[in-house]
C-alpha cells in the first residue's frame, strides 16, 4: 500500500472516533443530565467543556508538532483521548464529568490539529481535496454512528456505555498510529518553544470563552463577566506584542497575510458560529417539541449525514479539478437556505418535511467543507502546517462555542430560563404542557433565523479569498508523496 493511503486510513480512525464522541453526548444530554442531577448550566458545560479543553491547546499542540513531529503528537493524542473517555465514563457528579471532558478535549486537540497536516504532508495537490473529503466523510460517518449508537445504548444500557465504546477504538488507534505512521513532513527541529506566547494565548482564549459562556448562561455576576472581558482584552494585546518580537512565535502572523488561508478560516469561523449548535437544537426540537425518544431523534437526524456522505467526497474531488470557490460559495448558500427553512417549523411540521430540510443542510455542508478545508491547508508552507492546522481548528472551535452562546441568548428572548432548566434536567425532558412546547418551538425558530444571517455573511470572505491557486504556497508536488525537510518517504 502506498504510504499516503496508510496515512489516510490511520487518520480516518482518529476523526471517526472524534465524530462518534462529539455527537454521542448530543442525543444523550437530557439522560446524562438527569442521572447526574445537573441543571441546564451544567448540562451545557457537558458539551462546552470538551470544546474549551481542545481549543485552549490547539495552537500549542500545532507548534509542538512542527518542532518534534506531527506523528508523535498525533499518537499521543490517541492515548490522552482514550484515557479521557475512561475518566468520563466513571464520572460520579457534574463537576467530575466536566473535568473529564476537558481532559478528553486535550486529546481531541492533538488528533484534530494534526490529522489534516499529516494528510497534507502526504498527498499531492491534485489529490488533496479528495483525501480531505474522505477524511471529512469519516468524521461525518462517526457523527452519524454517534447519533444512532447513542439512542441504541440509552434504550438498553446505562449512559456510561456511551463512553466505554471509545476505549477499544482508542487503544487500536494508538497502536496502529505508532506502528504505521512515519515522520515525513518538514520540522523546525531545535526551535525554542514560545512559552510566553503560549501563556498569553491560554489566558486569552480561556477568559474569552468563559466570558461568552457566563454571559450567555447567566452563570455568575455581571462583574465576573466584565472582569473576564478585561482579562481577555489585556491578554490578547500581550499575545500579539509577544509574538511580533519572537523569531519562533507560537503563531506566525504571516499566515494571515495569505489571502486564501485568511479567507478560508474566516468563512469557516462564521460557518461554525452558524452551524455549531444546529444538531443540538434539532435534537432538542425532536425530543422536547416533537416528543421523540433519544433513539428516534438520532434516526431522524440521519438524512443530514447521509446527504453529507453523498455530496462531500464528490465536492472534494471536483474542487481539485475546478477550484474551491464555486463549491464553497454554493455550499454556504445552501446551508443558509436550510437554516431559513428550519425557522418555519413547529410542533405540527410533518416528519417528511423535516427530512427534506435536513438533507438540504447536509448537502450544503458537503459542498462547503471539503473544498474549504483543502483550500486552507493547501495554501500554507510545509514547515508551519502544524500551527496552521491548529489555528484553523482554533477558529472552528471558537465559532462552535459562540454558536451555543448565541443559541442560549436568542432562546432567552422567548423562553424563561427556569423553564429551559427544568426541561433539560428532568427525567423525560419533555415539556409538560402545550404552551411550553409552543414557546420552545418559537424560540428555536428565532435561533435558526439568526444563524442563517451569520452563515450568509460567510459567503463574503469565501469569495474574497479569490480563486484557488494551481499549486498552493505549501502544496505537495504532483507525485505520490512528499519528502519533507527531515525524514524519508517510506512506502509500505
Amino acid at each position: 500500500m502506498q504510504y499516503k493511503w496508510t496515512v489516510l486510513t490511520v487518520t480516518t480512525v482518529g476523526v471517526l472516533m472524534s465524530g462518534i464522541d462529539g455527537r454521542i453526548v448530543v442525543i444523550g444530554l437530557p439522560t446524562v443530565a438527569a442521572y447526574l442531577h445537573a441543571d441546564a448550566e451544567q448540562a451545557i458545560w457537558f458539551t462546552q467543556a470538551y470544546t474549551i479543553g481542545s481549543t485552549v491547546a490547539l495552537l500549542f499542540i500545532g507548534r509542538v508538532s512542527d518542532i518534534v513531529g506531527r506523528v508523535k503528537v498525533y499518537a499521543l493524542g490517541f492515548t490522552v483521548f482514550t484515557l479521557g473517555s475512561f475518566l468520563t465514563s466513571v464520572s460520579f457528579s457534574p463537576d467530575t464529568f466536566i473535568a473529564a471532558r476537558i481532559f478528553q478535549g486535550l486529546g481531541s486537540a492533538a488528533l484534530f490539529a494534526n490529522s489534516a497536516a499529516i494528510i497534507t504532508d502526504s498527498f499531492p495537490t491534485t489529490e488533496l481535496g479528495r483525501a480531505l473529503g474522505i477524511n471529512s466523510v469519516a468524521f461525518r460517518l462517526g457523527s452519524m454512528l454517534g447519533l444512532t449508537i447513542s439512542g441504541l445504548i440509552l434504550s438498553v444500557a446505562d449512559w456510561r456505555f456511551l463512553f466505554y465504546i471509545n476505549i477499544p477504538v482508542g487503544i487500536f488507534g494508538t497502536i496502529w498510529a505508532r506502528r504505521r505512521l512515519h515522520e515525513i513532513g518538514q520540522r523546525q527541529t531545535g526551535a525554542p518553544m514560545d512559552w510566553a506566547g503560549f501563556a498569553a494565548f491560554t489566558v486569552f482564549i480561556s477568559s474569552f470563552l468563559l466570558m461568552l459562556t457566563f454571559a450567555a448562561y447567566g452563570v455568575g455576576e455581571n462583574i465576573v463577566v466584565a472582569l473576564l472581558g478585561i482579562l481577555a482584552s489585556i491578554s490578547i494585546v500581550a499575545f500579539v506584542k509577544v509574538e511580533r518580537g519572537r523569531a519562533y512565535p507560537l503563531l506566525d502572523f504571516s499566515l494571515l497575510r495569505i489571502r486564501e488561508f485568511a479567507g478560508g478560516v474566516t468563512a469557516q469561523l462564521l460557518n461554525a458560529m452558524a452551524w455549531g449548535s444546529f444538531i443540538l437544537t434539532v435534537s432538542l426540537y425532536l425530543q422536547l417539541v416533537k416528543g421523540l425518544a433519544p433513539i428516534q431523534a438520532g434516526v431522524f437526524i440521519l438524512p443530514f449525514d447521509i446527504a453529507f456522505l453523498l455530496v462531500g467526497p464528490a465536492s472534494g474531488r471536483l474542487s481539485d479539478k475546478f477550484g474551491t470557490l464555486p463549491f464553497a460559495t454554493v455550499g454556504l448558500a445552501t446551508i443558509s437556505t436550510s437554516l431559513l427553512l428550519f425557522s418555519t417549523v413547529d410542533a405540527f411540521t410533518p416528519f417528511s418535511t423535516l427530512i427534506v430540510y435536513l438533507a438540504i443542510g447536509g448537502a450544503g455542508m458537503g459542498l462547503f467543507v471539503s473544498p474549504n478545508f483543502s483550500s486552507i491547508m493547501g495554501s500554507v508552507p510545509p514547515h508551519i502546517r502544524g500551527v496552521a492546522s491548529g489555528l484553523r481548528a482554533t477558529f472552528f472551535n471558537v465559532g462552535f462555542t459562540i454558536s451555543f452562546n448565541i443559541t442560549i441568548l436568542v432562546l432567552a428572548f422567548y423562553v424563561p430560563y427556569p423553564i429551559v432548566s427544568a426541561i433539560i434536567s428532568s427525567a423525560t425532558g419533555a415539556p409538560t404542557n402545550i404552551a411550553d412546547r409552543a414557546m420552545l418551538s418559537a424560540g428555536l425558530d428565532g435561533v435558526y433565523r439568526v444563524l442563517a444571517v451569520i452563515n450568509t455573511l460567510a459567503i463574503v470572505p469565501s469569495l474574497l479569498r479569490g480563486p484557488r491557486l494551481a499549486t498552493g504556497a505549501g502544496a505537495v508536488p504532483d507525485s505520490d508523496s512528499n519528502i519533507g525537510a527531515q525524514g524519508s518517504n517510506p512506502v509500505d
